[in-house]
């Protein structure tokens, strides 16, 4: 399969494509399994199955980490070229697919990060933060829709003045619900460092949030 063709896959509904969290975690290995063995075999309906089922999962991470729509977009059709080059590397004996393509993620949002370093130093939290919270005031009526809204944006500033650390902990087991062995697994950690972390960020979270909430 060209690279191209497979970048025509990887541009559906972004925050809205895959179906997440359904059926039994044993089917959902065992689906994940097949639709692999099928893809190394060329397989492009198998592809497109498997891009479908984890883009959400692929897309929320990379936004959740970068806070931009379309730079989470990029970075997530550059998730699925990745697993595309990489996919005959996979071994479901070392772990599930799941894990590895968040271990996946990981790594390109790293390597993103180091890359544009310089960029943010400019366009911080810090710099954003006035901005988001003139919007808050700004709101007059009690909106539903615009009330959801609102809290995701709380929700994604303070999670952009937490640690790096405590950031992606707290993304990977309270948005992303992975288990805490496959959260040690990804980020190559003890699982009791990973408890020790989500403990802190939770903590530190729920002040950020306080915070916003008591200036308001």
């Amino acid at each position: 399969m060209a690279a191209a063709a497979t970048a025509n896959w990887i541009r559906p509904n972004w925050a809205n494509s895959g179906v997440i969290g359904t059926g039994t975690a044993s089917n959902s290995l065992d689906l994940d399994s097949t639709l692999v063995e099928r893809c190394i075999t060329g397989d492009a309906n198998a592809w497109e199955d498997l891009v479908r089922a984890h883009t959400r999962r692929v897309y929320g991470l990379c936004y959740r980490f970068t806070g931009r729509d379309s730079e989470a977009q990029d970075l997530t059709q550059d998730v699925f070229l990745r697993v595309f080059r990489a996919l005959g590397s996979f071994r479901s004996a070392e772990g599930c697919f799941t894990t590895w393509l968040t271990r996946l993620t990981r790594n390109l949002l790293i390597d993103h990060y180091r890359r544009t370093r310089n960029q943010r130093v400019t366009d911080s939290i810090e710099e954003q933060l006035p901005r988001v919270e003139q919007g808050f005031v700004a709101v007059s009526r009690p909106d539903s829709q615009l009330a959801g809204r609102e809290a995701s944006e709380m929700l994604q500033t303070a999670l952009g003045r937490l640690s790096p650390e405590l950031r992606e902990t707290i993304i990977l087991r309270d948005l992303q619900e992975m288990e805490y062995r496959e959260i040690a697994q990804v980020l190559d950690i003890p699982e009791g460092t990973v408890k020790s972390r989500l403990n802190r960020g939770r903590a530190e979270l729920a002040r950020l949030l306080k915070k916003h909430r008591d200036a308001f």
